[in-house]
């Protein structure tokens, strides 16, 4: 509050909201001073918010926004801060209704997010083997025949069976082609012999998820399929074993860039090569060109090299990677390797 110059702030955003509190109903808002925390949410959650939260005073009201401009006022609060994610709507509301300045700021939560404790990282750990267990499992299952939604309807079910509460996005599951679609929907297509598969996938343990893709065939593939897995395995494995604290995040995504630059298919990798993870899909740090931050000791990331040749198909590997004192831990550490199975 000190270094931001405020005497109080509102959090809006209820990942941000469960970070906090630990509160995980859909609807309410935090306000926070440096004296007191309060829970600012409707009469259905009044139960719930008492299970599930310890140190915060929960008011109850049908207005949240309202209740907290009062609150506001009560408290004498001179500057309040509050997430820029606000809505339109609900900034013209604070903005006429607040008796004190206003402050918009962006990703003070998330920078706190991206730094896990032990405890976080345990959740995601976990997550992590899960994926492992259910990607060689997959490889037994797959055959042709199966369309892609089957195999990404599978993935789901045998997830949540195994502890999963849900996934992150939907499961991407490519084939032939469509693989060269970084971010291709699962489809009513068939798999045939003899075609590439791309499989992207994420999924929530205790809150936290994991995002990971794996790339193989079934059946016998051109030899400029082969060609780009192995440069986009040696593209990760750079970059990965570059992980440490401190280094730049432009660094990182320079290391497996420019070796793929350098066998000749840098137009063909055309995303980021990571992002953060945690209690979101998509989280602080972001590992790119544009990003000027460095990595720091409990932040995850994935590191997610990929060629897509248009005509040919695609290859993407990601994992999750934990930055440690000593450099990193690959968190979702299982079978890179290529494989061909029988079709």
């Amino acid at each position: 509050m000190d270094q931001m110059s405020l005497d109080a702030f509102l959090v809006t955003k209820p990942v941000n909201i469960r970070y906090l509190s630990g509160f995980t109903g859909d609807a309410g808002i935090l306000l926070i001073t440096e004296q007191a925390g309060y829970l600012l949410t409707d009469s259905r959650f009044e139960q719930q918010a008492q299970d599930e939260l310890t140190g915060w005073e929960t008011i109850i009201t049908h207005d949240c926004l309202k209740k907290a401009c009062q609150l506001a006022e009560q408290l004498r609060l001179v500057a309040l801060g509050f997430e820029d994610s606000l809505s339109y709507r609900q900034y013209d509301y604070l903005d006429e209704n607040a008796m004190c300045d206003i402050v918009p700021l962006a990703d003070v939560v998330e920078e706190l997010r991206s730094i896990k404790e032990p405890i976080e990282i345990e959740k995601i750990r976990k997550a992590g083997k899960l994926a492992g267990k259910c990607y060689q499992v997959l490889l037994r299952k797959v055959q042709p025949g199966y369309t892609e939604l089957d195999l990404a309807n599978w993935v789901d079910g045998y997830m949540r069976q195994h502890g999963a509460s849900a996934s992150s996005f939907p499961t991407i599951i490519a084939g032939g082609e469509k693989t060269a679609q970084p971010h291709a929907a699962a489809t009513a297509r068939k798999i045939t012999s003899n075609e590439l598969l791309l499989l992207d996938f994420g999924y929530y343990y205790q809150g936290y998820t994991t995002d990971v893709s794996r790339t193989f065939a079934i059946g016998p593939q051109s030899s400029k399929v082969k060609e780009i897995y192995a440069v986009v395995l040696e593209a990760q494995r750079r970059t990965m074993m570059a992980i440490q604290p401190g280094i730049a995040v432009q660094e990182l995504d320079h290391i497996g860039r420019s070796y793929i630059e350098s066998c000749g298919y840098g137009a063909f990798f055309n995303h980021g090569m990571g992002h953060g993870i945690g209690l979101e899909i998509h989280e602080l740090p972001n590992i790119g060109n544009g990003f000027t931050a460095k990595l720091q000791v409990g932040q995850v990331v994935t590191v997610e090299p990929g060629i897509y040749l248009p005509g040919t198909g695609g290859v993407r590997l990601e994992d999750d990677i934990l930055v440690t004192k000593d450099g990193h831990e690959i968190l979702t550490d299982f079978e890179r390797d290529y494989h061909e199975l029988k079709g």
